[in-house]
Parts: C-alpha cells; sequence; structure tokens
C-alpha cells in the first residue's frame, strides 16, 4: 500500500475513507491509530467497521477498553490503550489474546502501545487542519 494522505471535510468523508480503507485489510492486521482527542479516530472506526459488514452501533471503547464488532467480513476488536500505563496493564486488556483472534485490530492511541504493535502495523494519523478538516495518513 505504500502512504497515503487524504483530507477530508466532514464526518462524513472521514468515515467513508474508513469504509473504503476496510477493503483493503486482511485477517490478522493490526491498524495502529493516532491523532489528537476528538480528531476523528472513532469517526474513522465506525466507517471502518462498516465497511467491515458490521451494521450496530460503533462507540469510543474509552472506558471498555475494547469492543467487539462481530459479524461482518472479519471481526474488529477496536481498543483505546489511552490509559495503559505499562506491560502489566497490556496484559488486562486482553490484546494479546486478540491478535491470535484471526479479525483486525484497530487500536486509538496506539502510541501509549508502540512496543508490543507487530512489525507489519499499518497506522492511520489524523490530523486536525481547520474546523471540519481532517488530514488523514495511511501508512504500512
Amino acid at each position: 500500500m505504500g502512504k497515503t494522505v487524504t483530507v477530508t471535510r466532514s464526518r462524513r468523508e472521514t468515515e467513508d475513507l474508513g469504509f473504503e480503507f476496510a477493503n483493503r485489510v486482511t485477517a490478522g492486521q493490526v491498524i495502529a491509530m493516532k491523532g489528537d482527542l476528538g480528531a476523528g479516530k472513532t469517526c474513522f472506526t465506525c466507517g471502518f467497521a462498516r465497511g467491515m459488514g458490521y451494521d450496530g452501533e460503533v462507540n469510543s471503547p474509552t472506558f471498555a477498553i475494547v469492543n467487539e464488532y462481530l459479524g461482518g467480513r472479519l471481526d474488529v476488536y477496536h481498543f483505546d490503550m489511552y490509559r495503559v500505563g505499562g506491560w502489566e496493564d497490556l496484559y488486562t486488556t486482553g490484546y494479546f489474546d486478540y491478535l491470535e483472534a484471526g479479525g483486525v485490530l484497530i487500536i486509538e492511541w496506539s502510541e501509549n502501545i508502540a512496543s508490543a504493535l507487530p512489525q507489519d502495523v499499518i497506522t492511520v494519523t489524523i490530523e486536525n487542519v481547520f474546523e471540519n478538516e481532517r488530514r488523514i495518513t495511511i501508512e504500512d
């Protein structure tokens, strides 16, 4: 895939980009999301889950740590690692078990677990450019 940069100008465009991106992802892949609070990580993930065929509600897993979106082309495991402060915390999330589950992991605040990410991780960076404008960089 390499590196692609896309500018979105609405929540819908950000979701649509996530939807399209889902078509390029295969089982077992890990997607590391980066971006400030409110940048659009969960919005992108909402489109991604729809692109995988999940038609339920998608929410930020801030308090649950992980939300599972099951029943689509691939199962999606949506993590929020904001409050993970070390290896012990990471083990309690079930992260390593989910790596072996055969679905796709999409991880918000992935920088908090950078040393535990696989080498072939796909990175999605979302930057606020203007009021509703986001620059989304996808790198593999």
